[in-house]
């Protein structure tokens, strides 16, 4: 008992510290700069005991292009095939120095993104700020926890929404084991500014009850629009919403528009308060990062990445390094931390010119100095206040050939990168990095025969189709019109060809920044069919489509499809959406996948969705993939038992069922 109480008080003081040391040098230490952030000890993740991929020490990846170890080492033996290792040719190496940038990088890199989160949406300066953080971890006093509730001390109103003072608001954030801060989330002081930003392992890692990281296992109940809407200027996020500032009426704040006359911005708290009821209409665990003015966030997804391309919802990542799984890791840090990298397409995208989207953007930011002054014009105030002057946006970007035009490359033409390193290596370490990562096997699947069964209906009932191989995708993408899920997401993307030029990059040797006059690099669009390409885009179909998803690591990424509407927990009245993550109540993976393959239980999940006015607003209802092993499609109570459990085992284990193999 003295031991526990003496380590309580021991971590006490640590985040009690913590706290201080903000304090103390937010008022004071206008010239120094600190960073707290970290990448955890494998020890204290599962990815020591959990089987690797096949990804190979050793092989290339060349533009999408896999060369394995064994081709290398032949390519060698000619200049020809040196000449096609190279790096000027766009060919990257897999090693372990990359790995270790790539794992570095997931934990602790934001481009720069914490400058948008605090100095412009004001992340930090709602009821969600550095002292209630603290406060809230240091009260576990070093448990871990994957959600993190932070008390109220006073009534809260956030998008017409009360909030009384005592509410515990989840945030789903998750604190490892001792961690003074969330898993994900890096906090920097610069000039007495403390800035907070977020990296790939806020939604792509979770903790455990004993405070070990799963590492890649999606954060399925962080609750991204809550963190969003409780920031001071949520407004600069209304891309990512049903709210167009265009049709919200105008303010008293002016500004010089694209025409060179005064004009006055849209109603800066109405807009805010807009925008703050659609964030926090958003599931736990769902994120939107289409930009399309269309309020349609998807189920954030694990990081089980290899042979799963093409990435993103509907395929659109599908093309350059890593198969397009480089071109996913470059949206992240987008317009999805910083919508002033969209400035420059947002009247093709959205139908808003550059001035008053930057003025929306500004006028209420959360640091005086960033805020946009009376009777300006944006675009020449943000040059003098961009933290990064020279390339477009506030993040570290580098411009890539075709700019202003994006590619199917990079959808915005924008490359997230760090100054001194080359081209594109975080990036690609961060592909090269998870493309390793594997769920560690489900010690409940231990009923080998119930197993089998379970891979005979699985192949029986065709799923193997589709969910083929050892990575169990096909690696299509679904006609909205087959998969008949809901039909938001499928369509959110077809506005970008409109900005799309042929992709272009520069060689992973350039140093960043790149000076002019430097050679491209065509980025191949061959390596996935073209139709899927279009598809993804809903360039040749209007509906669009939905990506054939790998099924490695069913039991940790509940609920299910694109939308995340298909869950249940374990009473009978919790189904769906509305029944399980929007009541505080994680998704029981078994249960849900029962609701993914009884038409009479979907049936009710998706009446219980459409009835929550929230999930209304956000495009979420589970429906879709009519794919039924239930007593109508003539399986029994036994069969449907042994498929769930099936599903659960799938791990990445390279001993795959006979009955399953294809």
């Amino acid at each position: 008992m003295l031991t526990a109480n003496f380590l309580e008080q021991k971590i006490w003081r640590r985040s009690l510290v913590f706290l201080l040391i903000i304090a103390v040098i937010s008022f004071a230490a206008y010239k120094i700069e600190i960073t707290l952030t970290g990448t955890p000890k494998l020890s204290n993740t599962y990815t020591p005991t959990t089987q690797p991929t096949q990804q190979e020490i050793g092989s290339y990846d060349r533009l999408g292009f896999v060369i394995t170890k064994e081709e290398a080492e032949s390519l060698r033996q000619t200049p020809e095939g040196q000449e096609e290792l190279s790096p000027e040719n766009g060919a990257v190496a897999i090693t372990e120095d990359l790995l270790k940038l790539g794992r570095q990088a997931f934990y602790t890199e934001t481009f720069g993104g914490e400058y948008f989160q605090s100095d412009v949406a004001g992340a930090l300066d709602g009821p969600i700020n550095p002292v209630s953080l603290g406060k809230a971890i240091a009260r576990l006093g070093g448990k871990p926890t994957t959600n993190l509730q932070i008390p109220l001390d006073e009534d809260v109103e956030v998008g017409g929404k009360l909030f009384k003072a005592g509410t515990l608001l989840n945030t789903g954030l998750d604190i490892s084991k001792g961690s003074i801060l969330p898993l994900g989330m890096r906090t920097s002081i610069k000039e007495g500014k403390l800035r907070v930003g977020i990296t790939c392992a806020l939604c792509h890692a979770t903790v455990d009850s004993s405070g070990r990281i799963l590492e890649g296992a999606p954060n399925n109940d962080v609750n991204t629009g809550l963190l969003l809407a409780f920031g001071t200027n949520s407004a600069a996020m209304f891309r990512q919403t049903g709210v167009n500032p265009t049709q919200i009426s105008p303010g008293q704040h002016t500004y010089i528009n694209a025409n060179g006359e005064t004009a006055y911005l849209p109603d800066a708290k109405a807009l805010e308060d807009a925008v703050d009821a659609q964030l926090l209409a958003w599931p736990p665990g769902n994120f939107d990062s289409t930009g399309d003015v269309v309020n349609n966030p998807s189920q954030i997804p694990s990081s089980y990445t290899f042979e799963n391309w093409p990435y993103g919802w509907s395929g659109f990542a599908s093309v350059g390094w890593f198969h397009g799984l480089t071109t996913l890791n470059n949206n992240v840090h987008a317009t999805n931390s910083d919508a002033t990298t969209g400035a420059d397409s947002s009247l093709p995208l959205i139908g808003i010119d550059k001035e008053t989207y930057l003025g929306t953007l500004l006028q209420n930011a959360a640091n005086p100095s960033f805020r946009l002054p009376e009777c300006a014009k944006p675009s020449e105030f943000f040059d003098k206040i961009d933290p990064t002057p020279g390339e477009p946006g506030i993040n570290r970007t580098t411009k890539m050939p075709g700019y202003p035009k994006g590619s199917i490359f990079m959808l915005d033409g924008l490359m997230a990168s760090t100054p001194g390193l080359p081209v594109a290596a975080q990036l690609n370490g961060m592909s090269a990095w998870q493309n390793t990562l594997a769920p560690p096997p489900n010690q409940q699947a231990n009923d080998v025969e119930s197993l089998r069964r379970g891979a005979n209906v699985f192949a029986g009932a065709g799923c193997i189709d589709c969910h083929s191989g050892r990575y169990f995708t096909n690696h299509d993408v679904v006609r909205e019109q087959e998969i008949k899920s809901q039909p938001s997401r499928a369509k959110a993307l077809a506005k970008f060809p409109l900005i799309f030029t042929s992709p272009q990059t520069y060689a992973n040797t350039e140093i960043v920044p790149i000076s002019s006059n430097k050679p491209v690099l065509d980025v191949p669009t061959n390596i996935t069919p073209q139709p899927l390409q279009q598809l993804a885009y809903a360039a040749n179909n209007p509906a669009g489509g939905y990506k054939v998803p790998s099924l490695i690591g069913l039991y940790l990424t509940a609920p299910y499809l694109h939308d995340g509407g298909v869950a249940a927990g374990t009473e009978p009245d919790q189904l769906g959406m509305a029944g399980t993550l929007m009541q505080n109540i994680k998704p029981d993976p078994a249960a849900s996948l029962r609701v993914l393959v009884d038409r009479n239980l979907r049936e009710k999940a998706i009446v219980a969705n459409r009835a929550n006015s929230d999930l209304q607003v956000t495009n979420v209802d589970g429906s879709g993939h009519e794919y039924w092993i239930d007593e109508k499609a003539g399986y029994t109570a036994q069969e449907q038992n042994d498929l769930i459990q099936f599903l659960l085992s799938i791990d990445d284990s390279p001993e795959v069922l006979p009955s399953q193999s294809k």
